[in-house]
């Protein structure tokens, strides 16, 4: 027995594979205490192992409310966030908002010390120096610590982390976090796991005492999970666990439909996170999360606010938009019967694309007549009919939606006219014909238990670990063989046996301050991939490896995978909206195939 766990912010969503079939549950999400949620869920299903997608570390991170965390670096590099890389997000604005980082004035702190960029040590940190730092450092729960070049030599970082962890701290290395080049990356990320960690290794050990002895492990950003203990440690590496979950059950039913090349469209609650998939999962190492830099490896996602909770409004100027701020499970949307302000879920309702007497099977009865009035009172204000506010509510949240799936293809050189589009989320079916008819997209796909595939991709992943070493011109092979062998100890002290290493090299003409991430065969080809990527080559131009990357697949039994054809007799296709010039059929994988006719 295994269930998979996908905690959002409007609902909380289940999916068990008990060796026969496939079940799906969806629960409204408890926003105050998400462990309410999923323990009210797991007490309604057979006890068995459990893959959690927790939203945790990116709640945290949006509402600011992580552990108070001091920030320790080499003396005279204190101001290193704050400097960061002086990007303007807003290029033309006269008065820009501060960045709002993580850490107090008072808790920046420098120690004596010097590591060069090759590892040799200029400075030594002197005996007694890292026990009077945790002696000074005061009423802090966390502490970052990313010393200069550490990731060339970690001595003194481990030497500091050594006394602070013995001071009772809970500390995040960078050397353990990131060990690459870029100090404000890889300050930034580590601050980031010091400041949402400890809420995670509280959150962890709540619901652990809860399962009553169930296995559990924590889906990851890049697509796998990793253990509960692993996560409490490195919680940054689950910022975007939800959204790699949906990515990995498109992935798994376009390989069950022979789909080589689609756009994945999760349309849930809060948001929607689009993604292009060309034969593989890709990755990418220059993600944020809640407007903050993290560069640890993760699935290329591309999430945007709007979702069938996101909230319509009129602004000053009395245009109408939509999200990013979302209703959320609390109150909701006011067909709910506990909201005040108008959804895309109501707007939805009120054109009749929801049957309300099946929604969520039932088990929450929406108030139709509710929203017909909240709508007649807004459109009033507006001069317009209620269905012409609820036409233009989806118009602007299509438009949103739109340019992020133009994003993740059109701007980066792929037609979606050569893609099907795979859609899920609870809201996703309502609206793909409409967008793949404005990006002529040939084919939808709304796949069974489309309601709770980012579940369904966490029950079906493997376990996957990252694992990077600078190397800058020097030995890559040898970076590559220290990795692999610390790669494989770990999974086998987690208990796989079958494993996949997978080399890649973080590739750039010398001078150049970006990189492109290439496997490791096609490093004697990088003028062909970066013309690709960019439309030209530098051809007398020296190539230059910076990072050499190891990811480790720990491979599930095959007793373990579900059969995803094996789905219960509920219904699985509620809410799907097929406008006209759209003909729908269900496929010999239980999913149904949209096609746009002529």
């Amino acid at each position: 027995m295994r269930i998979a766990v996908d905690s959002g912010g409007t609902f909380t969503d289940f999916v068990v594979w008990d060796g026969s079939r496939l079940r799906g549950l969806k629960i409204r999400s408890t926003p105050r205490n998400p462990v309410r949620a999923v323990l009210e869920g797991l007490g309604r299903l057979p006890a068995g192992e459990v893959v959690h997608g927790s939203t945790v570390a990116t709640n945290t991170l949006l509402q600011r409310n992580g552990a108070r965390t001091a920030f320790v670096t080499t003396k005279g590099f204190e101001d290193l966030l704050d400097l960061a890389r002086q990007n303007r997000t807003s290029l033309y604005d006269w008065c820009p908002v501060p960045r709002q980082g993580l850490i107090l004035p008072g808790d920046k702190h420098g120690i004596p010390e010097r590591t060069l960029y090759d590892g040799t040590v200029l400075r030594e940190l002197a005996d007694g120096q890292a026990e009077e730092l945790a002696r000074r450092l005061g009423d802090v729960e966390s502490v970052a610590v990313c010393l200069l070049h550490s990731y060339a030599n970690p001595a003194h970082e481990s030497k500091v982390g050594r006394a602070l962890r013995a001071a009772g701290f809970s500390v995040s290395l960078s050397s353990e976090i990131l060990p690459e080049h870029r100090e404000y990356e890889r300050a930034a990320t580590t601050v980031v796991n010091a400041y949402v960690s400890p809420l995670m290794r509280r959150y962890v050990a709540t619901l652990q005492a809860g399962l009553t002895g169930r296995p559990l492990r924590i889906f990851q950003s890049n697509g796998g999970s990793i253990s509960a203990e692993e996560a409490s440690e490195q919680a940054v590496r689950t910022v975007l666990s939800g959204p790699a979950g949906g990515l990995v059950g498109s992935a798994a039913i376009a390989k069950q439909l022979g789909i080589e090349r689609f756009i994945s469209f999760d349309m849930g609650g809060t948001s929607t996170d689009v993604s292009l998939y060309d034969g593989s999962l890709r990755h990418t190492t220059e993600g944020s999360a809640a407007g903050l830099p993290v560069r640890i490896p993760m699935l290329d996602i591309e999430s945007i606010g709007a979702g069938g909770g996101s909230v319509a409004y009129f602004d000053e100027a009395s245009a109408l938009r939509v999200g990013p701020r979302s209703a959320g499970a609390e109150p909701g949307p006011v067909c709910y019967g506990t909201g005040e302000q108008l959804t895309v879920t109501d707007a939805n309702l009120l054109l009749g694309r929801i049957d309300t007497a099946s929604f969520l099977q039932g088990t929450i009865r929406l108030d139709a007549d509710r929203t017909r009035e909240v709508a007649a009172r807004a459109a009033r204000k507006a001069g317009i009919t209620s269905e012409e506010l609820a036409r233009a509510i989806v118009r602007a949240a299509n438009a949103k939606m739109e340019r992020a799936i133009r994003g993740v293809s059109v701007e980066r050189g792929h037609s979606p006219r050569d893609y099907a589009m795979i859609c899920f989320g609870g809201a996703g079916a309502l609206h793909a014909c409409q967008l793949a008819e404005n990006l002529e997209i040939p084919r939808v796909v709304v796949p069974a238990h489309a309601g709770v595939l980012s579940a369904l991709g966490m029950l079906v992943a493997d376990c996957v670990r990252d694992y990077s070493a600078s190397v800058l011109d020097g030995d890559s092979q040898e970076a590559f063989d220290r990795l692999e062998r610390r790669a494989r100890r770990d999974m086998l002290e987690q208990g796989f046996a079958d494993i996949e290493l997978i080399r890649t090299v973080d590739m750039r003409y010398e001078g150049q301050s970006y990189e492109i991430n290439v496997p490791e065969e096609r490093v004697p080809k990088f003028d062909e991939v970066h013309e690709r990527r960019y439309g030209y080559r530098h051809r007398d131009r020296r190539t230059q490896a910076v990072t050499a990357r190891v990811q480790a697949v720990g491979r599930t039994s095959g007793a373990d995978h579900p059969d995803l054809e094996a789905a219960s007799g509920e219904p699985r296709f509620a809410s799907v909206h097929v406008p006209n010039g759209w003909r729908a059929r269900e496929s010999a994988g239980s999913s149904m195939i949209l096609e746009r006719v002529g």
